[in-house]
């Protein structure tokens, strides 16, 4: 394949979508429609790209970045009209890839297939059709005696011996970038006055241009979206295609018709996602895991041998062999290093949890960066805010924080250090000390804490 670019025609109103956003920002599996079928023109070689997008293309910009080039089309003429506003961004480019920015579903390798057939064919153009769905509202593709595409009909100017052909246009083209800007300034307007691309199949084949076909089998790359139900359907089909990809990478998913995953998660192998689990946005999750059932990942890393049941982890990351749930909730931006246990019912924000430790039910761990081996009581609560500014704690190695425990922030406690059942600890705690009481207070002749041996100062902190 040589000198190819791609163009992906998203400048269409969408006003079926009843949306305030444009119809290709749409999203599908966590991705917008039009980074879709960008990424697969990106698989399928095409490195370089332009998106004819609507004359504000601040969002789309926003959506996808530095991948492509950006031309705007200034007013809705037709599919054939945006094409050509893309001219000027393609100069000594050979051969034109047209998608459809609303299109999600199309395949890299379909598209790879394409461009195989259209350099083989040296044909003008080169369309992707199907007969396998349903072809009602799609365009027709007509055939001459020798069998060759001589047009597209489509379907609102079709003859009932037309719309009986099954064959339809599944909107990918293949074009002679030559060919193709010669032809497309001559091309006439339809009775609604826009300029189609799929006029130009049978200008092709009444020169003698050449037009050449690949037929896909695969009824969703067909499927175009311009409305909420269709949408759905476009989701549907791809949330399958990812469940069918991760269980054939040893992903188990004993119910997948219950579980939903993003275009951007990665699973790693013998990891099971019970039903009803949401794994969302550029997730990654290592090998042996147990996420679920109910449980929603959210932008998050998980290490190996995790288990996740029934609780939200958000933009966070859990290192190797973390436990969490159930009910509990994982959020804004913590990390929690290896071995730690989680309880039921249980949050923490914005904090770093230290290896081995292990956290009650009923507990808040907020702003805070804790040490190893630290034992946090059930219904224990660290108050980060006083209605003005928010401050963050700091517990260090080997502490026990009893039961019911409130620390109110900024406060330190130090390492090996123990607060009783029910204390409101509002000063700092020195390295050993044992704290009881409201307000907390240190209680004399205290002696280190050892929480793997030493068990009445266990069960001072219970």
């Amino acid at each position: 394949m040589t000198n190819y670019a791609a163009v992906i025609l998203a400048a269409g109103l969408g006003t079926r979508m009843r949306s305030r956003t444009p119809k290709a920002l749409h999203l599908v599996c966590g991705r917008e429609m039009v980074s879709l079928a960008l990424n697969a023109a990106r698989e399928a070689g095409l490195e370089h790209a332009v998106v004819v997008t609507p004359p504000d293309d601040a969002r789309f910009r926003d959506a996808l970045g530095d991948a492509a080039l950006y031309v705007t089309q200034p007013q809705p003429l037709g599919t054939g009209d945006a094409l050509m506003q893309a001219h000027s961004a393609l100069k000594g480019v050979d051969n034109i890839v047209a998608l459809y920015g609303d299109a999600p579903l199309i395949r890299s390798r379909t598209l790879a297939e394409m461009m195989r057939r259209h350099d083989e064919s040296e044909a003008a153009v080169t369309l992707l059709t199907s007969s396998a769905v349903n072809p009602d509202g799609m365009g027709r593709i007509a055939r001459g005696a020798d069998g060759g595409i001589t047009a597209i009909v489509e379907q609102e100017y079709a003859d009932d011996k037309t719309r009986a052909i099954r064959e339809v246009n599944s909107g990918f083209y293949c074009f002679r970038a030559a060919w193709l800007w010669q032809n497309l300034e001559q091309l006439p307007p339809s009775p609604k006055g826009e300029a189609l691309l799929t006029d130009l199949i049978g200008v092709a084949a009444a020169q003698g241009a050449g037009v050449a076909s690949v037929s896909s089998d695969d009824p969703d790359e067909a499927m175009g979206v311009n409305n909420r139900i269709q949408l759905a359907e476009a989701e549907q089909a791809m949330r399958q295609r990812i469940r069918e990809r991760w269980m054939l990478e040893g992903v188990t998913m004993p119910d997948p018709s219950s579980v939903y995953i993003d275009f951007d998660v990665t699973l790693g192998q013998d990891t099971i996602v019970m039903p009803n689990t949401h794994i969302r946005g550029r997730t990654r999750i290592g090998d042996g895991c147990e996420i679920g059932p109910n449980a929603i990942i959210n932008n998050a890393i998980i290490g190996d041998g995790c288990a996740v049941a029934s609780s939200v982890i958000g933009d966070s990351t859990l290192e190797d062999g973390v436990d969490v749930g159930p009910f509990s909730n994982i959020r804004g931006v913590s990390h929690i290093e290896s071995g730690v246990h989680i309880g039921t019912c249980a949050e923490v924000k914005n904090s770093r949890l230290g290896r081995e430790l292990k956290m009650g039910h009923f507990s808040y761990v907020g702003e805070a960066t804790i040490g190893e081996r630290v034992n946090i009581g059930a219904g224990a609560v660290i108050v980060t805010y006083d209605g003005v500014n928010k401050y963050r704690t700091t517990i260090e190695r080997d502490a026990a924080i009893g039961s019911g425990t409130m620390l109110v922030a900024p406060l330190t406690v130090g390492a090996g250090a123990v607060t009783g059942a029910g204390a409101v600890v509002t000063r700092d705690v020195a390295d050993g000390a044992l704290v009881v009481g409201v307000p907390a207070r240190e209680m004399p002749n205290r002696k280190s804490h050892k929480p793997s041996t030493d068990k009445s100062l266990a069960k001072a902190a219970e």
